[in-house]
């Protein structure tokens, strides 16, 4: 892999990044800035400025920067259910041509057109307009109104049509997402089949699609599409564009934790958001309540024999003090440095809590079915 590599609290080395990332406002949340120097922050990810790829990755492995890469991707696809298998990885990973960015979208049109060779769907449109001959429901008001001769006819309606909300979203999906990509075969493949939809545009923070038994096999690539256009960051210097594509790394641990254990254990609990104690708002990351178990995941480097922090020793004895059925708290990071197996206890008497500090190892050199395996099988021997 020969593209320009910053690591996650990092300093950036390259003068020509440094300047692009001091000038645009949009990326100074990612970034944090000493002076003339800008340090990486924990956001991952790929940016393109000036036709470059700079990729910003989670140092997981030591001095294998495609390894990094792979398992950074596995990651992200495993958190974000986007269906694939090795053989869909085969053809896209470790290939200079591709970044992060272009191995997804490429994904996600792959996925679409294949849902549109099952054919696309269609609902049942309401339209209004004037024809030759009466179609559904003459309305009266409009042809007083438009009509001055008995030539056309002003009548409302129901046509099977695919000029849909669904399938305008994909068409504003398909074509945003051509801007970011060097192969735009699949997209434009599908552009075609959506070549009687009309092209609206589309607030991402705001779409609201209903989804049903007749076109519920499209949701995953809607949820793919958001995914995508929420992450790719429009970023424009001295008239040339480009992008960022970047994840907050302690987002993706806890997701990618709680996905395999939610899918791996019994009656467990992903907390969508907060819940109320007297004057106590709590959400931990994981309840596995068949083991009586909270766990929360912290994306830290920490060495062995190192105490947890006292916010993270309160915050887990509060946790256990409050939700009912749960005598065993867990703080789990990824292995940077040492192996972590600690336990204490928190408190005294009635309401002591057991503490467990775990690590898992996130390296894996493998294909993806393979590393998803074992990541199941080491989170299984910790939990």
């Amino acid at each position: 892999m020969n593209d320009i590599i910053i690591y996650e609290y990092k300093t950036v080395k390259c003068e020509k990044l440094t300047k692009h990332i001091i000038d645009d406002k949009s990326l100074h949340q990612y970034f944090k800035q000493d002076w003339e120097k800008v340090k990486a922050k924990q956001y991952c990810g790929i940016i393109n400025h000036d036709g470059t790829d700079y990729y910003i990755l989670p140092k997981i492995v030591n001095h294998d920067n495609d390894v990094n890469l792979n398992i950074f991707i596995y990651m992200l696809i495993y958190s974000h259910d986007i269906n694939v298998h090795n053989e869909d990885l085969s053809n896209s990973l470790n290939l200079k041509s591709n970044n992060i960015l272009e191995i997804f979208i490429q994904m996600f049109a792959k996925n679409l057109f294949k849902e549109f060779q099952k054919g696309t769907y269609k609902e049942y449109i309401t339209e209004q307009d004037n024809l030759t001959i009466l179609r559904g429901k003459y309305l009266i008001n409009e042809n007083l109104k438009h009509n001055f001769t008995k030539s056309k006819i002003y009548c409302e309606y129901d046509e099977f049509s695919e000029n849909n909300e669904l399938n305008q979203f994909f068409l504003y999906a398909v074509k945003t997402l051509m801007k970011y990509t060097k192969n735009k075969t699949l997209l434009k493949q599908c552009e075609l089949v959506l070549n009687e939809v009309t092209t609206r545009e589309f607030d991402i923070d705001k779409v609201n699609i209903h989804f049903n038994r007749l076109n519920n096999r499209f949701k995953d690539s809607f949820e793919f599409a958001l995914l995508l256009l929420k992450k790719s960051i429009p970023s424009f210097s001295k008239d040339k564009k480009g992008f960022a594509f970047l994840f907050d790394m302690n987002i993706l641990f806890e997701k990618f934790i709680g996905k395999i254990i939610y899918k791996s254990h019994d009656d467990v609990e992903i907390p969508k958001g907060t819940r109320q104690f007297g004057k106590l708002y709590l959400k931990p990351d994981i309840i596995v309540n068949s083991k009586k178990l909270i766990i929360d995941c912290k994306y830290k480097k920490v060495k062995n024999k190192e105490i947890a922090k006292r916010d993270d020793r309160y915050q887990m004895y509060v946790y256990a003090n409050n939700y009912e059925n749960v005598d065993t708290t867990m703080l789990l990071y990824p292995k940077h440095l040492d192996v972590i197996a600690e336990d204490m206890m928190l408190g005294n008497n009635d309401n002591k809590v057991e503490l467990k500090m775990r690590s898992i190892d996130l390296n894996f050199d493998g294909g993806y079915d393979e590393y998803i395996y074992e990541m199941k099988k080491r989170l299984e021997s910790i939990i």
